[in-house]
C-alpha cells in the first residue's frame, strides 16, 4: 500500500518562516481592529455534530463536509464554517447573556472542494457576529467594521453592497422549483452568464425573467438605484434596494465613496442572508477576500430567534498577497549571533537575553565551533558575530 509521508493532502500546504510572520501579523492587524470596536474572541470545536450543518439554510452541501464518526457511531464532521457553530453556542452557551453581543473568531474551516479547481480545503478565517440586533444601526456597524478591517491590512480596496431579497422577491415570481431557483442563484454567483441565459430562455418570458436576466448588469454606483427601481418596481425588491440605498448614502456620507461598489448581482447562499449582502476585494487577488451579510432566520433553527449579521476574511489570501508585497519584510535574520566558548554557554545565553531586552534582535549559536557559527553568519547574512570567552 502507498505510504504518503511526504505529501500534504489536496488543498492543503504547509506554512513557514516568513509566512508564518506575515500571517500573524495580518490576524494581529485585523484582530487589533475587533477587540478595538467591542467584540469578544470565542473559539468552536475543531469537530462538530453533521446536524449543524445538515440544516435547510446552512448552504453548504453534505458532499464538501469531511465527515467521519464517533465512539457512539454519530455522524460528525470537521467545520466547514464558523457562524453556524457560533450560532449553536449563542443559543445554548449565550442564552441568557444581554443582547446584542459582539463576537469574532480566529480558526480553520475545512472545505470538501473537488480536486484540480485550485481552491483550498482548509483556510484560516477571522470574522465578526454581532447578534441580537437588527436594524441599520447594526448593519452599519459590521460593514464599517469590514471596511477598518481591510484598511488594517490592505492598502487598496473594494466593498461591494447587495441585498438578499431582491434575487428573493424577483425569483417569487417565476414557477419553478426551490431546485432550479438554486440552479439560477448559482450561475449569477458564479457570473456566468452564458448558463444564466440558457436556464431563463427555457422559461416562460415574463417580467421576472427579463428582471432577473438584469441583475448582473446592475453594477455601478448611485445610477444603478434608478435603474433597478425600474426594473422592480411592484414587487417586495422595491423595498430592499430603498434599503439598500439607506446603507449606501450613510457610507458615502463617511467618505467611502471611492470604495464601494452596489451590485444587485451579488446573491450568496440561497435560505441563508435575508437582508443586505457584502463581499470584499483587495487589489490583486481575483476572488473575494471578504464575505458576510445579515441572516435573521438562522438562530432561529436552534430554538432562539434573533437578528444576526457577520462577515469572514480569508487570512490566507491577505497572508499570500501581503508577502507578495515587496514593501513589507518579514526576514527572521536576528541582527547578532552569539557564540560561547566551551563552559561559557550559559553567560552567552544570558547576553542574548540582554540583547534582546535592549531592543538588538539576538540569537544564540548552537553550533560547536567558532569556524561553523561564522560561516553559518555568512550564508544567512547575519551582520555580527560576538564570542563570549572566558577573558570578557
Amino acid at each position: 500500500m502507498k505510504r504518503y509521508l511526504k505529501i500534504t493532502p489536496e488543498g492543503t500546504k504547509d506554512f513557514l518562516f516568513a509566512e508564518c510572520a506575515a500571517m500573524d501579523d495580518v490576524c494581529g492587524r485585523i484582530e487589533k481592529v475587533f477587540a478595538g470596536r467591542g467584540f469578544k474572541r470565542v473559539i468552536t470545536p475543531g469537530i462538530e455534530f453533521y446536524d449543524v450543518f445538515s440544516l435547510p439554510c446552512s448552504g453548504i452541501a453534505q458532499e464538501d463536509m469531511f465527515k467521519t464518526t464517533d465512539n457512539k457511531g454519530r455522524l460528525m464532521v470537521v467545520r466547514p464554517d464558523s457562524t453556524l457553530p457560533i450560532a449553536r453556542m449563542v443559543s445554548t452557551r449565550l442564552q441568557n447573556n444581554l443582547m446584542p453581543v459582539r463576537l469574532y473568531y480566529k480558526q480553520a474551516v475545512y472545505r470538501n472542494n473537488p480536486t484540480l479547481t485550485g481552491r483550498r480545503n482548509e483556510l484560516m478565517q477571522m470574522g465578526v457576529e454581532l447578534l441580537g440586533v437588527k436594524g441599520l444601526r447594526a448593519d452599519l456597524e459590521v460593514i464599517t467594521t469590514a471596511v477598518e478591517a481591510l484598511t488594517a491590512v490592505a492598502g487598496d480596496f473594494r466593498i461591494e453592497l447587495g441585498h438578499a431579497e431582491v434575487f428573493d422577491a424577483l425569483s417569487d415570481g417565476l414557477d419553478i422549483s426551490e431546485n432550479e431557483k438554486e440552479k439560477i442563484r448559482l450561475t449569477i454567483e458564479g457570473k456566468n452568464y452564458s448558463a444564466l441565459n440558457n436556464l431563463l430562455d427555457k422559461l416562460e418570458p415574463c417580467r421576472a425573467v427579463s428582471a432577473i436576466k438584469s441583475l448582473p448588469s446592475l453594477f455601478g454606483g448611485e445610477e444603478v438605484f434608478e435603474r433597478a427601481r425600474a426594473i422592480c418596481a411592484g414587487t417586495k425588491a422595491s423595498d430592499a434596494l430603498d434599503y439598500l440605498h439607506k446603507i449606501y448614502t450613510s457610507l458615502l456620507a463617511l467618505g467611502l465613496g471611492d470604495k464601494l461598489i452596489i451590485d444587485l448581482g451579488l446573491v450568496q447562499r440561497n435560505d441563508y442572508y435575508t437582508g443586505m449582502v457584502f463581499t470584499g476585494y483587495i487589489d490583486g487577488i481575483g476572488d473575494a477576500v471578504l464575505s458576510g451579510g445579515r441572516y435573521d432566520d438562522l438562530l432561529s433553527e436552534f430554538d432562539m430567534p434573533m437578528g444576526a449579521a457577520g462577515f469572514a476574511i480569508d487570512t490566507d489570501a491577505v497572508t499570500l498577497k501581503t508577502l507578495s508585497d515587496a514593501k513589507v519584510s518579514y526576514a527572521d535574520n536576528p541582527a547578532v549571533l552569539v557564540y560561547a566558548e566551551d563552559g561559557q554557554e550559559l553567560r552567552a545565553i544570558e547576553l542574548v537575553a540582554e540583547l534582546n531586552r535592549a531592543g538588538r534582535k539576538a540569537q544564540f549559536s548552537v553550533l560547536p565551533t567558532w569556524e561553523e557559527t561564522e560561516a553559518f553568519a555568512r550564508q544567512r547574512g547575519i551582520a555580527q558575530v560576538i564570542t563570549v570567552g572566558e577573558e570578557d
